[in-house]
This record gives structure tokens, sequence and C-alpha cells, in this order.
């Protein structure tokens, strides 16, 4: 069967594109799952060596307490494929048969290292089942089309960025800037909005952010959110157009109130803990994408 009979084939059976999409994106879901964990050890390390260097040319020495290596880095040869995924308890090397999504934790493993036998957290496979999830349903609504292979990139981007932003309250340049690029670029010849509100939308959703971060740290002296949020949201504009920003801030604000008040009485978290707001910009953004213009509709605004 040659490439032009597959591409016929799936675009003639959307249920079984359906079922490809979901079973890849596992795959993805798991190595997704070594960028959240991987990628801000990176960056520690290298902002680290970067702190070295500049203090190093600055005033000829490194000061003691900079020249050991701190607990917890992993070292320069460290990234996203090597070495070897381990696990964290014993240091056992996760054998291929051991990584495969969900089939591996539910069936193979239950949930335990296969060598200590202590428990593997949920959040893995949860990860992985997830993007499977999110990635079909964007096949279900797309199609067999390019504006599906576009769209599952910016879904498998917001994923990472939740979860890395959850943990450690980072969101990457290394992945929120190639975003906001390439949604200009897919917009060039109008792929999901016309360039003109993919350009306006990218400065509206910079400069929305920034400007209530400054007035906000003006009024309380304090800083309500990081840069980062506003270049995610800069990115959805360069994807969805300036049209969409004010129903995903909006989504963003009821998100984060609703799961911040869960987490809070639930877990008791305290209340002067800053709580990420790059997951709660990421689920609305989303959101906006598929429903932004009807829930507009719903309420009355027309743009």
């Amino acid at each position: 069967m040659n490439l032009d009979a597959i591409i016929q084939f799936l675009q003639n059976n959307p249920d079984f594109f359906i079922g490809v999409v979901f079973l890849f994106s596992l795959l993805f879901g798991s190595f997704f799952n070594v960028v959240i964990y991987r990628l801000p050890i990176m960056l520690h390390w290298e902002w680290l060596t970067n702190c070295r260097e500049f203090i190093t040319e600055a005033y000829g020495k490194l000061p003691k307490e900079l020249e050991a290596d701190p607990e917890g880095y992993k070292g320069e040869n460290f990234n996203l494929i090597k070495p070897a995924s381990t696990c964290p308890h014993c240091g056992h090397k996760i054998k291929w048969y051991e990584n495969i999504p969900l089939i591996s934790y539910f069936i193979l493993l239950r949930g335990k290292c296969s060598n200590c036998k202590q428990p593997i957290s949920i959040r893995y496979p949860l990860v992985e089942l997830a993007t499977g999830l999110l990635s079909a349903f964007v096949a279900y609504k797309l199609g067999f089309s390019w504006e599906t292979a576009a769209f599952l990139v910016f879904t498998w981007s917001l994923i990472c960025l939740t979860m890395i932003d959850f943990d450690t309250q980072l969101l990457p340049d290394q992945i929120t800037l190639p975003l906001l690029w390439l949604g200009i670029a897919l917009n060039y010849h109008g792929m999901f909005v016309p360039l003109e509100d993919a350009v306006i939308g990218t400065i509206a959703g910079y400069l929305s952010l920034w400007s209530i971060y400054w007035i906000f740290k003006i009024v309380t002296g304090k800083e309500g959110m990081g840069y980062g949020d506003f270049k995610l949201l800069a990115a959805m504009g360069a994807w969805m157009g300036w049209q969409l920003l004010p129903v995903t801030i909006i989504l963003s604000s009821f998100v984060g109130a609703a799961i911040g008040i869960s987490i809070i009485v639930i877990k008791g978290r305290d209340r002067n803990i800053p709580i990420a707001f790059g997951p709660y910009l990421a689920i609305a953004g989303w959101i906006a994408f598929f429903w932004g213009d009807a829930i507009m509709r719903t309420y009355g605004f027309h743009l």
C-alpha cells in the first residue's frame, strides 16, 4: 500500500484515523513526561552555568558557594535523551517494555517499580491518557487535515506547559516562543485566522497581561504573574486571533478560581503560596479555540 492509498484510506475512515491519532499520541504523552521533568532541570543547569560565567568574567573568580554543584543538578550531559530513565527510588533502568503507555503501568507493573516495588506516580499514565484523549478529540473535530496536524502541536505544547508551570511556575521560552512564531507562520495564509488578526492577537495577548501585571504591581507592590504568562497568551493570540482573547482571559479566571479554591479546600494549601496561572490560561485557550465563538454568541458578544 503506497502513501497515496494510506492517505485516501484515512480520509475515508475517520474513526480509524481518530484511533491512530489516539495511539500515536499516547507515545508522545510518554515522551512529554520526560520533557515535563527534565526541561526545567536543564534550564536551571543552563542558568547556573551562565551565572558562573558572568561572575567569573566580571570579578575574576567565583564565590565558594557557587564553586560546587548544588544538590539535585544532574550535570551537563543531562538532556531529553540521555541518560536513560530510571526509578527515582532505586535507580533501576526502565526497560522498553516497562514504558509502554498505559499498558506497562496498569497491567505489567501495576503501578510499582519492577525492582524495588515502590509505587510509581499515577501522574505519568494520566499525562499519557490526557494527551491521547485530547489529541483524539482534535482529530474528531478537525478531521484528516493539515489543521489537525498543526493543532495537535498546539495541544501538545499546552500539555507540557501546563504541567511544567504547575510543578515549577515556569513557562519556558523554549516552548512558548516557537509556539508563538509557528502560529503566525501557519496563519500567513489564514489556516485558522487571517494574518492581520494573528498579528494583532499576538500584540494584544502580550500587552493585555503585561498591563494587568504592572497595574497590580503598582497597586499592591506584588507580582501577580510572570512574563511567561504574557508570552503564552501572545502565542494563543497568534493561533486564534485577537477576537478570542477576551473569552480566554475570562475563562482562565473562572478555571483558576475553581481549581484554586478546590486545592485550598482539599489540600489545605496556604492562600499566600503563589499558584501558577499558566495551566488555567492553557485550559481556557484550548476551550476557547473550539467553543469560544459559541460562548460569546450565547452571552451576546459579537466581534
